[in-house]
């Protein structure tokens, strides 16, 4: 498979919903789970998701840093849960790029880090002021 194939076959698994492959995750993914937990806490990070491609089935996996496990669909929803209204953006600006590692290294690994942002608030006194 090239990385346009394994693109297209990302794109309708993250983004068009289609189903993944459990057997394509306990092959290529499950025994590396220690592993990359093991790299996600050295690094301080909040998450971090495998993919991979094999003739069109993809899967994936996603570890908090509690050690959750979540595989393929389950990833997925956690994932959408995670970026929210980002979703669709984030997965769009990943996908080139993990089809390129799937290609050369046959997966992806993204870590993710969750930087809380301030809420905004009000400003006091900027409303409508009468002339007096």
């Amino acid at each position: 498979m090239g990385t346009r194939e394994i693109s297209n076959s990302l794109r309708k698994a993250l983004l068009q919903e289609e189903s993944m492959s459990l057997s394509l995750y306990q092959d290529k993914l499950a025994e590396h789970i220690d592993e990359w937990y093991e790299e996600l806490t050295a690094e301080s990070g909040d998450c971090v998701f495998v993919i991979t491609v094999r003739d069109g089935d993809v899967a994936m996996t996603m570890i908090d840093k509690d050690k959750n496990i979540y595989v393929n669909e389950e990833a997925r929803d956690q994932l959408s849960k995670l970026w929210a209204k980002n979703y669709v953006k984030n997965a769009k600006f990943l996908l080139p790029r993990m089809a390129d590692h799937i290609n050369e290294y046959g997966l992806a690994i993204t870590g993710i880090a969750i930087v809380k942002t301030p809420k905004r608030s009000k400003a006091i006194g900027m409303g409508k002021r009468s002339l007096s």
